[in-house]
Formats: C-alpha cells, structure tokens, sequence
C-alpha cells in the first residue's frame, strides 16, 4: 500500500501534536475548581482535576510531580496555564516549560484572594493562549512524531482473538514506518512477560521486562495474595476469561510481533522510537494518564465489556472485541472487530481498519470519545497517606 500522509502541530521542544489543546492544569486538588471555572465554556481550552493536596512529606511526590509535567508536556498541548495554590508551586510551571518547550502561564491563587479572584485573573490568560494556539497550522509531520499508547479495558474470551491481535498487526505497520508504540498494564502481562522478553533487542531489556512483572508480583504476593493462582476481575470472568495466564496472552497481542526496544516506568518518554512496555497499573484511567504522560498522542484501547473512557488532551479510538458490546454502546466504540467472527473481516482486513483510522485520527478525525467529551483523568498513587492536608 502507499503510506499515507501525517500531519500535525510542530512543538518547540521538538515533538510532534495531533491536537491542539490548552492545558488548563491545577497544581494541587486545592486549584480544582478555579482551574476547571478558568476553562469553562473556553472553546479550545481543557482543565483536570485531581486528588493531590500536595503535601511535602507525600512519598509520591516525585511521581506525581513526575506524571504532571509530563501530561502537560505532551505535543498535544499547545501551551499551559497552570492555576498555582503558592509561590512555591512556580516550580512546577518551570518544569513543564523545560520539558515542552511550549508557552507556560502561571495564576497563583495566593496572590488573588482565593477562587472568585484567580478565576477572574486567568479567564484572559488562558482566552489569550488559546487565541495564539489558534493561529498554529497543521503541517506534514514524520513518522517519528505519532507515538500510540496501546490499551485494553474489560478484557472477555474474544479479547485475545479479534481486537488485540488486529490492534498488534496496526502496532506492527506502525513501528515500521518508525512510529512508536506503547503497551501498557503490567498486571496484566503475568504469565506472558518471558514471550515479551524473548523479542527484547538485548538482554538488558529483556530482564527488564521479566523484572517488571516480577516485581509487580512480589508487591502483591506482600499482601498475601497469589496472582497467578487468583482469578480474573467477575466482570473478565463473566466475559469468559478462566485464569490471569489466558487474560495476560491476550492482552500481550496488542503488542504484535515487532521488537521490544525498552521498558519504561510510568509517565516516562522513550527514547528512540519502536514498541516499548510501560509499568503502568491495570486501572484504565491511570494507565491511560501515565501513557499520556509519556508522550503518546493517540491512545488505541480494545475492550470486550465497554468502557466509555477518554483523555483530556489525546484522541482515544475504542475498538470492541464483540459485535455486541459495539451495537448495546453505540457512539461509544469506533470500530467493530467482532465482525471478524461473522466473516465481515479477516484478522488481515481488520488489523487494517484499526491502522488506517489511527492514521485518520492523527490526521484530526474526532473519536467517539471525543465527541462525547470523555475527559477522566486519574494520578497513579503507590502510598495513601491517611492524613491528606495542605
């Protein structure tokens, strides 16, 4: 076939957007309300919320901080208005621009009297970052600049024989036009991380992969429990999946054939591109954020029991293992791999429906999840202080 053509938005730190958002982005849960009255109704314009109050003796503080400033510096975003709680929370503004390159404002709510003032104080700011955004245009973008994170949610017993592998075949062609790509859910990548290992590009990476799992297995195995002799979730287990093995093979199809190039932690970029495997947990909403936060500007997600989720600042395609879920979430779910049971499509033919609506979707055709206005956003956390203060 004739590879097509990708556009996007050229960001100074380098990288590559297929959106064009203004991050609207609260430094601590305290910012939450001014940070989502500041973006309100401003077309072009997205605010998150999330839990962090931001304590200082917060073990997680790196890794949220970490997961911030890497969701905003995602080529996705054009530039940022961070809604500060101090002075002292500048020092994330600062890590943002380093990281993106891209335009960074700051409104600290200390210096406005609280929510009413710093909502009044950044409508403008951010009206005039969006007005700037505006005038950027699309132009032809390299390969090198799509990177796609790869996701399932609500795993069933087709998981592994309709959307995952067809997404692994799209993963394939990508990779080798130099795209990058990134699995994710280590918890559900037990039992499968040695055929993971044995495609590594070295051994360094291929202990890292095996690494990864065992160590997500001796932090449960901590609190008593045996992964690989538990069960799936009831919602996989009514969807036909029988053991955490069969659940992991087929979530590892999404990956395809092609060559693991590294292993990264949450929230980090990879280096060169090629597929990667992400230490994310198995929560969609975090790992969604972590890949996000680690550059993917196109998020390809298969589920076999629906799940109706999205990114605030990265297109997300749903993909349906089952020609059910796909008609009972209709709007919800762009493509159908189902029709690979009835004979409608061949794992071949599919594989190609998913690779040329990424294509499609990085070029700026809007997902279902898009015109919903699916914007969750979750913090992966690894301590959950009692005591949560400013």
């Amino acid at each position: 076939m004739t590879v097509p053509a990708l556009t996007g938005y050229r960001r100074p730190g380098g990288g590559w957007g297929v959106r064009n958002h203004v991050l609207v982005l609260p430094s601590r849960s305290a910012a939450n309300a001014a940070a989502e009255s500041i973006a309100e109704g401003l077309g072009g314009a997205v605010a998150v919320t999330h839990e962090w109050v931001g304590h200082p003796d917060d073990p997680d503080t790196e890794l949220v901080t970490r997961t911030l400033v890497g969701f905003a510096s995602n080529p996705n975003v054009a530039a940022v208005l961070l809604v500060a709680v101090t002075g002292e929370d500048r020092a994330l503004a600062e890590r943002i621009a380093a990281a993106g390159g891209m335009p960074v404002r700051v409104v600290t709510m200390a210096d406005h009297g609280g929510t009413p003032g710093t909502v009044e104080a950044g409508r403008p700011v951010a009206a005039g970052l969006v007005a700037d955004a505006s005038g950027l245009e699309r132009e032809p973008m390299p390969w090198s600049g799509l990177a796609v994170g790869l996701e399932c949610g609500g795993s069933d017993a087709l998981s592994g024989i309709t959307a995952n592998p067809a997404l692994g075949l799209a993963s394939d062609w990508l990779v080798a036009q130099g795209a990058t790509t990134m699995l994710s859910e280590v918890p559900e990548l037990v039992g499968a991380e040695e055929i993971l290992a044995a495609r590594a590009i070295d051994a360094q990476v291929a202990r890292r992969m095996v690494q990864v799992v065992h160590d997500f297995e001796r932090s449960v195995e901590a609190l008593g429990v045996d992964i690989r002799g538990a069960q799936p979730t009831p919602g996989n287990i009514e969807g036909g999946l029988t053991t955490i093995e069969e659940k992991s093979l087929g979530a590892a199809k999404k990956a395809g054939n092609a060559p693991l190039t590294g292993v990264i932690g949450f929230a980090e970029a990879p280096g060169d591109p090629g597929l990667y495997v992400m230490d994310t947990p198995g929560h969609d909403i975090e790992q969604m954020v972590g890949l996000v936060a680690g550059g993917c500007n196109v998020i390809a997600f298969t589920t076999g029991r629906g799940t109706p989720t999205g990114s605030p600042i990265a297109p997300c395609l749903k993909i349906s293992t089952n020609t059910a879920i796909f008609e009972r979430m209709a709007g919800d779910i762009d493509l159908d791999a189902g029709r690979i049971l009835d004979g409608t499509h061949t794992l071949a033919s599919m594989g190609e429906q998913i690779r040329d609506a990424i294509v499609a979707t990085a070029n700026g055709a809007l997902t279902a999840s898009e015109r919903r206005g699916n914007h969750e956003f979750a913090i992966r956390r690894t301590h959950y202080p009692e005591r949560l203060v400013t």
